[in-house]
Parts: structure tokens; sequence; C-alpha cells
């Protein structure tokens, strides 16, 4: 198992539910889901691209990620329906854990000049969003090996509805917040 899932059933589940006075464990906040989001409006006209995107996401991810298309065309943006602008991977279980214990541990602390993440960053559902300018801070990513810097989304979904309890939930897996 997971060193985080471990930690969140033996120890953070327990203290948070202490703390907020919860009597049923599924009050609890926990994490549902986390989705990686890469968006390049290149890919559409650029194949090789696509495909590169896709397997950095992959290595970052730990799982293939799914192609997401322009549901309409906007002539602005040179945008035609059915072409693909983005990559998207929904971890869930073990796989999101591992993927949490990496961003905290490894990633973040990779980030030339970081001074923690921003509170704001937790929506008013308790949803914690967090963009990453490039995608080389992941040690699966070769620097070498790839072609132009790319961000990416990610959003860590928790249950409960409620700010406090998903900020409280994020530094018990020490998710570094910025102080003010």
């Amino acid at each position: 198992m997971s060193s985080f899932l471990d930690k969140y059933e033996k120890e953070i589940k327990p203290r948070l539910a202490a703390e907020f006075s919860l009597k049923n464990s599924l009050a609890v906040p926990r994490i549902l889901k986390i989705v990686v989001n890469q968006g390049a409006k290149e890919m559409a006209k650029d194949k090789a691209l696509l495909e590169k995107l896709a397997g950095d996401l992959a290595a970052i991810a730990g799982q293939k990620p799914s192609v997401r298309r322009a549901k309409k065309s906007i002539s602005e943006f040179k945008l035609v329906k059915g072409e693909p602008i983005g990559l998207m991977a929904t971890l869930r279980g073990k796989g999101m854990y591992d993927f949490l214990e990496r961003l905290v541990k490894i990633v973040l602390p990779r980030v030339r000049d970081f001074r923690g993440v921003l509170p704001e960053n937790l929506d008013e559902k308790g949803n914690f969003n967090l963009g990453v300018r490039e995608q080389i801070v992941f040690p699966e990513i070769d620097y070498a090996k790839i072609g132009k810097p790319m961000g990416l989304q990610i959003t860590v979904v928790i249950s409960g509805n409620d700010k406090e309890r998903a900020k409280r939930l994020l530094e018990e897996f020490g998710m570094p917040f910025a102080k003010k």
C-alpha cells in the first residue's frame, strides 16, 4: 500500500475526526481524486507533439491520459471542433496517493523560488488547484528530451465541501502552504 494511504487511514483520519468532533467516519474529509490537465492548442496541428506530451503526462501521472477535444469551433483562436487541445489524467486510489506524495515531497521542493502554495488555491467547496509552469520539475521527465516546456494544472478534489477542513487535510499530508 501507499505510504500516504496508510498515513491517512492510521494517523490523519483519526486526528481530523477528533479535531473537528466528527462522530461519523464518512464525514472526515478525504481526497476523492486528483485530475492532471495539460493544454496546448499546438497539439491540433502537430501530432508528434501530442504523442510526446501524452508520453510525458503518462510518466508524470502513472497512467495513460485521455485526449480532450475542442467542443466547438472558434475562428478567433483558429480552433476547429473536434481537434485535440489538451490531455487529462484522473487519478484515484493508490495511484492518487502516490502522485500526491511525489508532488509534496519531490516536485514542489524542486520549484525555483518556491515559497509555498497559496491558501487562495482552495475554492469554496474545498477543492485545491495548483498550476505548475513547466513539467520539467517532475523527476520522470528528461530535460534533454523535451522540445518545449509546458505547464500543468493539478486539481485535488476533496470531500466535505468545507474549505477549512480541506486545508487541514492537505496540511496533514505535508502540503507547504505559504505563511501570510
